[in-house]
């Protein structure tokens, strides 16, 4: 039986808005549009293989959902790298052909939406938090590519 909410750093994620879930990690839509450790030096060899078995899995099924031609893995590891939830995730992002001029960009704006994070830790003006239900909803359309 799911828990009501998984810890993911000092946050508290809804069970409604996770997708997928193993015994080491679990997979979940962005509040703002897994492996309970600080830093990728924390974990065990085993959390490693499962973190990327998971990824690649959640990858190939996101590239899908999306109609993408390719992905971004992004892992910020530790505060000077701009890490602002002290726990090891994992933006997966799709991506498509011109979806940034410069491919790098990318990056960039990874950076600066976690200084603004960090800076105020409440959801900037741009980018208004979802509610609850439509993370459920992208959530639940998720799980559906999913054999779990």
């Amino acid at each position: 039986m799911a828990p009501e909410y998984y810890d993911f750093g000092p946050y508290k994620i809804h069970h409604s808005s996770v997708f997928y879930t193993n015994d080491l990690c679990f997979a979940f839509v962005n509040l703002r549009p897994a492996v309970p450790a600080k830093r990728v030096a924390d974990l065990t060899a085993e959390e490693i293989a499962d973190l990327w078995m998971i990824a690649q899995k959640v990858g190939r099924q996101l590239e899908s959902y999306h109609k993408a031609s390719s992905l971004t893995f992004c892992i910020q590891d530790g505060p000077q790298a701009g890490q602002t939830v002290p726990h090891v995730h994992i933006h997966i992002l799709p991506r498509r052909n011109g979806d940034y001029e410069n491919n790098d960009d990318i990056y960039e704006d990874i950076n600066e939406k976690e200084k603004e994070l960090k800076e105020k830790l409440e959801v900037d003006k741009e980018r208004k938090e979802r509610s609850l239900e439509e993370m459920a909803l992208e959530a639940d359309e998720y799980r559906k590519t999913f054999i779990i």
